[in-house]
């Protein structure tokens, strides 16, 4: 059974032409709207083995067109856009980044004789599971423990830019950035009239109506 909506009839890009957003967060809206689907930086083999990783980390729905988390991956490797920090046993971001699908493709070989990107959903989750338990030994590891690769590269920088598109924030009724209106109501179980309402068991129309008013 499908999960209900959790905020129907919401639309985080009808604030574009309001108060809530500037020209500003306009702009950053419209670059990741418009984001090339092809990679920047990765090579065909690498693209393949990404796509198929974020594919398990973040599943999409079929209804509507998919985020493109791997190219967001993609643009963030090639801008060498780091974090400002990192464990000392994780080399830099392009370099880890390589390493780990190096590895992962490795792994999937070793095992299944097949490349990562072809096997079966249950097979991609076993070697991510394997590697979040820090079970994967495979020599293209190097010295960088695949457990930190997988908490630190695949679950932080996949989550970030699944979150970081607005496809995502009318999935969760968020509203974007704070300026320049802001969120004035912090506490919880409270909302600003600007934000989404989420759908409560049997109001699920009631919520629909209001959300399509949530400028």
């Amino acid at each position: 059974m499908d999960r209900p909506e959790p905020y129907p009839g919401y639309d985080v890009l009808a604030k574009r032409r309001t108060q809530s957003w500037n020209r500003a967060t306009r702009h950053v809206v419209d670059e990741r709207l418009a984001m090339a689907r092809e990679p920047a930086f990765f090579d065909p083999g690498e693209w393949r083995t990404l796509t198929a990783l974020c594919e398990r980390i973040t599943p999409q729905p079929k209804d509507r067109p998919p985020i493109p988390v791997a190219a967001m991956i993609d643009q963030k490797v090639a801008a060498d856009a780091r974090d400002g920090y990192r464990d000392a046993r994780l080399p830099p971001l392009q370099t880890a980044w390589r390493r780990g699908l190096a590895a992962l493709e490795a792994e999937a070989r070793g095992d299944y004789g097949k490349s990562f990107a072809d096997l079966f959903a249950a097979e991609q989750d076993a070697l991510l599971q394997a590697m979040q338990a820090g079970r994967l030994r495979m020599p293209a590891w190097g010295e960088m423990p695949c457990e930190l690769f997988f908490s630190s590269r695949v679950l932080a920088d996949i989550v970030a830019a699944y979150y970081a598109h607005p496809t995502a924030w009318s999935e969760i009724g968020f509203g974007g950035p704070a300026g320049p209106r802001g969120y004035v109501r912090m506490d919880p179980d409270e909302r600003d009239p600007w934000e989404a309402i989420e759908a409560r068991s049997g109001q699920e129309a009631r919520a629909q109506r209001k959300n399509r008013l949530v400028r």
